[in-house]
């Protein structure tokens, strides 16, 4: 640094230590803000000796999933058993083909026992094959698998009637020695009791983040006793096993249950020392983050586990927990972005009042640190090529754009405001428009898997409100958003025809890169076995290219619509966006077969419903984005494009 500064031989040292000193102290302010923000919270009593009773085992990596047909090797399967020896005294499993054949015996060789699952779904000769395979296994290690599950969540998801599930349920309880139960949540033990007089047990899903009612943390442990009562009230002469309890560690919020790492320990604490106190017995979901989720349940879905996908520890089962250990690495990047940007505009700063230089070094490290926050949590939840592509668009866009911000900034605190900058600005803002309003309607339509996708405009956010409050500083004191935003985006649009030109460009640009993530989508993984009719194939990777977190293409085709419109249009058009959300998470509040029995009138039901949507604050923060996009589109004092 000091070596770039000795460029400047113009520039005066005392005024460049001044920009030092300043940088320096606005980096600690930011640096405590961190420490404060990820010191380790107190997450419960400690699990006893660091090791739970049960925990479900799958042992998919990344690139890896039961959809596509790709399994784990033995040697992987190996190195995951070994890992978890430590961690619980027993795994339960939900497959007994499909690569798995081998857990038996590598569970045997780690002192583990198992409760082994068979997977049936509507195909018979598959449900045989998979109960053949169960049956073996368990006559052939009776000292490894001591109870055994046919069948998992199969009538939620409506794939057999009872009568069909019963069959399968017998025809196992004949063959084997041990318990044979059939597992899903609580509830459907209650509405099936010719289910429940079959089984030796009970196996009851217990998913308080996924009730019809979603809870916050702290009653979740009450929730969890009152539903296990309810099983044993009703069912007083059989062992019951909470088959599935857990927490996800990120992805969206749901009413007032909030994923986090912190929230995640917490839970899973508070169930153990619940099932100590009370003689429960339980099986925590689940081991590992399973990416191969997301294509089904999201971003929470793939975060329910001890470990992270990597096989990284999420959070411990003993002491003190924080929340993003990662904070202090995030800091130093966020530092370093800002000590080269006014690196190179040292001559430009060093001219500016200490007042001015404090307010532009705090806007710049404020970018720098919510684009590197930005980009570490949408890496952090992509899980494959596409996606990471994808997180790094987001990214590129959102760091041109913080570029093109500052250096607009920079000049309007030296009164020489580029109107070439503005025109940037502006086309980039709508490029963020445009995927505001497609993450958008993926929410208000069918929103419950989708996360909140509030991190994606934290650039242009931030960046409109910060070159607001700063031009207001500086100039007029004038409170009208018009002057500001008129300054931001400046008075010049491009030709008409230079718009007609990028508007075709970037559709045809869009029908490519979808055509492309496509074929990339159906050639990178084992589509022709899991799909082998060739319109199955287009059709399962064409859906995936449309799913929430597949931005690029689509994104495109929206943005050659929105560079055509007039901004008012477009600030409609978000403005819209926030009823139609809150009308889509209400009404999936409110058609929950729990949530009706629990709130039978509808004016409870509906003001209940309410109370969720609008009390969970990812949902605000979006809405909040979508207000900041949409308010200087609208106040934003537009001229035609010039006619060429």
């Amino acid at each position: 640094m000091i070596g770039t500064l000795y460029h400047y031989p113009t520039a005066p040292l005392m005024k460049i230590t001044r920009l030092l000193v300043l940088f320096l102290i606005i980096l600690t302010i930011n640096g405590l803000i961190a420490w404060l923000s990820n010191l380790p919270q107190d997450a419960g009593i400690d699990v006893p000796d660091g090791k739970i009773s049960s925990v479900s085992f799958a042992p998919f990596r990344e690139g890896q999933s039961p959809l596509t047909k790709v399994y784990p090797s033995t040697e992987q399967i190996d190195a995951d058993l070994k890992l978890l020896a430590d961690q619980t005294h027993s795994i339960r499993t939900y497959a007994s083909l499909d690569g798995m054949q081998s857990v038996p015996g590598l569970a045997r060789k780690y002192g583990l026992t198992m409760i082994q699952g068979a997977w049936i779904g509507s195909t018979d000769k598959t449900n045989q094959a998979e109960i053949a395979q169960l049956i073996k296994d368990a006559n052939d290690y009776p000292d490894v698998i001591k109870r055994v599950i046919v069948g998992n969540e199969v009538l939620l998801r409506g794939e057999l009637k009872p009568e069909q599930l019963l069959a399968y349920i017998r025809q196992v309880k004949q063959a084997v020695k041990q318990p044979v139960s059939y597992a899903d949540v609580w509830s459907f033990y209650l509405r099936y009791p010719e289910i429940a007089k079959e089984v030796d047990f009970f196996t009851v899903h217990i998913l308080p983040y996924w009730e019809d009612e979603p809870l916050n943390i702290d009653t979740t442990a009450a929730h969890v006793d009152k539903n296990y009562q309810r099983i044993r009230q009703t069912y007083a002469n059989k062992p019951i096993l909470i088959g599935e309890s857990g927490w996800p560690s990120a992805g969206r919020q749901r009413g007032w249950a909030i994923p986090s790492v912190v929230n995640e320990a917490k839970y899973v604490r508070s169930l153990v020392q619940l099932a100590n106190n009370n003689h429960f017995d339980y099986n925590i979901v689940e081991a590992f983050n399973q990416p191969w989720k997301s294509k089904l349940e999201g971003v929470v879905g793939a975060n329910w586990g001890l470990y992270s996908a990597d096989r990284q520890r999420v959070f411990p089962l003993t002491g003190a927990v924080t929340e993003n250990p990662l904070w202090l690495q995030q800091l130093f990047y966020a530092g370093l972005i800002t000590l080269l940007l006014i690196s190179s505009q040292v001559k430009k700063l060093v001219s500016l009042t200490p007042l001015r230089l404090l307010m532009f070094l705090g806007f710049t490290q404020l970018l720098s640190a919510l684009l590197v926050n930005q980009l570490s949590g949408h890496w952090y939840t992509s899980y494959n090529l596409i996606e990471r592509l994808h997180a790094l668009f987001i990214s590129g866009l959102s760091a041109l754009l913080a570029a093109l911000i500052l250096q607009h900034t920079l000049s309007m605190l030296r009164h020489k405001i580029s109107s070439q900058t503005g025109i940037w600005i502006h086309y980039l803002m709508l490029a963020f428009v445009a995927i505001a309003l497609y993450r958008s309607q993926g929410l208000a339509l069918s929103g419950r898997y989708l996360s909140i996708p509030y991190p994606v405009t934290y650039i242009p956010v931030a960046g409109l409100l910060g070159f607001k409050l700063i031009r207001h500083w500086v100039k007029d004191h004038n409170l009208s958003l018009a002057p500001e935003i008129n300054d931001l985006f400046g008075n010049q649009f491009l030709p008409t025809q230079w718009l007609k030109s990028a508007s075709f460009l970037l559709t045809m640009t869009g029908i490519f890169v979808i055509a492309l993530e496509t074929v990339v989508v159906m050639n990178g993984s084992n589509y022709e076995q899991a799909y082998p009719f060739l319109t199955d194939r287009i059709y399962e990777a064409f859906m995936e290219t449309t799913h929430y977190s597949q931005l690029m293409g689509w994104s495109l085709l929206i943005t050659a619509a929105v560079i055509r419109l007039p901004l008012r249009n477009c600030a409609y058009a978000l403005i819209l966006m926030i009823p139609a959300i809150s009308i889509g998470e209400t009404v999936a509040f409110m058609t929950g077969h729990d949530f009706i029995e629990s709130y039978p009138s509808l004016g409870e039901r509906l003001w209940t419903a309410l109370i969720y949507t609008f009390s969970n604050q990812q949902l605000l923060l979006w809405f909040a984005s979508l207000l900041v996009l949409a308010l200087p589109l609208w106040h934003y004092q537009e001229k035609q494009p010039t006619v060429h």
